[in-house]
């Protein structure tokens, strides 16, 4: 009667890996219509299992043949959280090229041999001056997600950031201006990049096809996106499919160094 009681280490260590599973699964999905359905499939599966232990088989026959083949279920309705769960795994640390190099760094003589770290300055200094010209911006920071599936639908162009060269790129008149650009370490390697706009119904009436587009490439991959309004001219920072606030350009340069680190 009491053997839930013979609790060990394995069965702790069970609890913390359900726990971070259900954790994640949450992050993926909040903001979402698909927090709904999540919800509604832990609350049916709770309901099976005390059916289950009640001895109400026939409820729980008929819960139980639901959730066998509620697994087919799941990757239909959740297949763009699926696809950012294995796009996370996939570009975890240990996967990712940008995090063996740093590991490698440690131990390699040749420091010239690594590719320079972002200019955050230069980065916040383009940022702040297309600002005062009220011209849009759509910037887009590789982090460990690749983002090689985004190049072809754009130029290819593999330049320095520096203050004049983003200045240029998002010039009314410049013919590279339409799109984002991706960057990779401190080097501009695309522009004109065409990126998935989100869904999501939760985003804010007054968002425009910038902002949307920077909301649907941090649901998809782990990148950041700064956004500068052409309307407004106001700076806006993203990460996760959420706008993250700061209220200074030293705020913005804590965030960037934090999520670029």
């Amino acid at each position: 009667m009491f053997d839930f009681l013979d609790f060990n280490l394995l069965d702790l260590l069970d609890i913390i890996l359900v726990a971070l599973l259900l954790y994640y699964a949450y992050r993926l999905v909040r903001g979402t219509a698909a927090i709904n359905i999540f919800v509604g499939i832990v609350i049916l599966y709770l309901i099976w299992k005390i059916t289950d232990a009640l001895k109400m088989e026939l409820l729980s026959n008929i819960l139980g043949g639901f959730m066998s083949v509620g697994v087919f279920a799941l990757i239909v309705v959740f297949q763009q959280e699926i696809r950012k769960l294995l796009l996370m795994l996939g570009s975890s640390n240990f996967a990712n090229r940008k995090a063996l190099n740093r590991y490698l760094k440690i131990f390699s003589a040749n420091q010239n041999s690594f590719e320079p770290e972002l200019n955050i300055e230069a980065l916040i200094q383009s940022c702040s001056s297309l600002k005062k010209q009220k011209l849009g911006a759509l910037l887009v920071l590789e982090r460990n997600s690749s983002l090689d599936f985004l190049k072809p639908s754009g130029v290819i162009v593999n330049m320095e950031i520096s203050v004049p060269v983003i200045e240029s790129i998002f010039h009314k008149n410049a013919p590279l201006h339409d799109g984002a650009v991706i960057i990779e370490n401190n080097t501009i390697t695309a522009t004109r990049v065409v990126l998935p706009v989100s869904e999501n119904k939760s985003i804010p009436k007054r968002y425009g096809l910038r902002h949307r587009a920077a909301v649907g490439i941090t649901e998809k991959t782990d990148a950041v996106v700064l956004v500068v309004s052409e309307e407004t001219g106001t700076i806006s920072y993203f990460r996760n499919g959420e706008r993250v606030p700061f209220s200074a350009y030293k705020e913005l340069s804590e965030l960037l160094t934090n999520d670029m680190d």
